[in-house]
């Protein structure tokens, strides 16, 4: 008799150590990003190529944003504070704990690397807008308004970016009236705070954290990553505004919008936090900018 073995389980949540600050989007994704993702040859436009024109009244980032330097548009690590003080002690700080939390597997992953100009130099974060990056994490308001400011830009208004996560004809999710599990990155089957210290409700400045992979692939991924994603606009479309980071508008008490990887939220473009300081940051917490249109 041949004895057929079990099938193995499904692989729990796991780490990746991804030091160039990536991981490999669905093959589709190039393909079909570009197709909906940039204004067609003869269209007219008010915004700079990489935004998308909201009804002629306003322009709003194709994706979330990257962080580079002002000066040498160096890219920021996406896994630490644009801020030197803050990815020194961050970096500084887990070097130790990383060792002394979560199971024998999370402490035997290293840190995510932290170029040494980071922390000696002085710089400004600057925004940027592209398909096929890591979008920086780790931003109080603060950080997201002033890397919208260094390029040009602004913080979207809630109003703003309500509107332009609903698409043209103003639905709820960026792909239609009711929630389809998967079709954005949000409400994820692992939470990563969980898979390295056993506690999700700890350790949200660890800088691997936006490092964790489950069963289904990567946590957070990079732009444009999750295709069928984006909030159509004629023949253009934004991507990302439901999941993957949760992104800080334009409000003097502290609101971010849309949900990040783990958020267990099914209201799509109305999902909303209120409940932290401006002064806030964690691993969950990008950008993505607006700019003004002129008459």
């Amino acid at each position: 008799m041949i004895v057929v073995p079990d099938p193995p389980p499904a692989p729990s949540p796991r780490l990746l150590y991804l030091p160039d600050g990536g991981d490999k989007a669905p093959p589709e994704a190039p393909a079909l990003a570009p197709q909906l993702g940039m204004p067609q040859l003869g269209s007219v436009s008010r915004c700079p190529a990489e935004m998308v024109d909201i009804r002629g009244k306003y322009c709003i980032d194709r994706y979330e944003a990257q962080l580079v330097d002002s000066l040498k548009e160096r890219a920021l690590s996406p896994f630490y504070s644009p801020e030197a003080r803050k990815a020194k002690r961050e970096f500084g700080y887990w070097q130790k704990h990383a060792l002394e939390v979560g199971s024998e597997q999370a402490r035997s992953k290293p840190l995510p690397l932290l170029p040494g100009w980071q922390l000696t130099e002085h710089y400004e974060p600057k925004a940027m807008s592209a398909q096929g990056v890591l979008p920086n994490g780790y931003l109080t308001a603060h950080d997201a308004e002033k890397a919208c400011r260094n390029v040009g830009k602004r913080l979207c208004t809630e109003e703003e970016w309500v509107t332009a996560c609903k698409g043209e004809q103003q639905r709820q999710f960026p792909y239609g009236d009711k929630y389809q599990p998967g079709t954005c990155n949000v409400f994820r089957e692992a939470h990563p705070a969980h898979v390295l210290h056993d506690d999700a409700s700890r350790g949200h400045l660890d800088p691997r954290l936006n490092q964790v992979s489950s069963s289904a692939g990567p946590l957070l991924r990079k732009t444009g990553a999750t295709p069928e994603c984006r909030s159509r606009w004629g023949n253009d479309a934004v991507y990302d505004m439901v999941g993957n980071l949760d992104e800080w508008i334009d409000d003097p008490g502290g609101v971010f919008v849309g949900g990040f990887f783990s958020r267990s939220t099914k209201n799509g473009c109305l999902a909303s936090v209120h409940a932290h300081p401006p002064e806030y940051y964690d691993y969950s917490l990008g950008v993505r900018c607006c700019f003004s249109q002129v008459p």
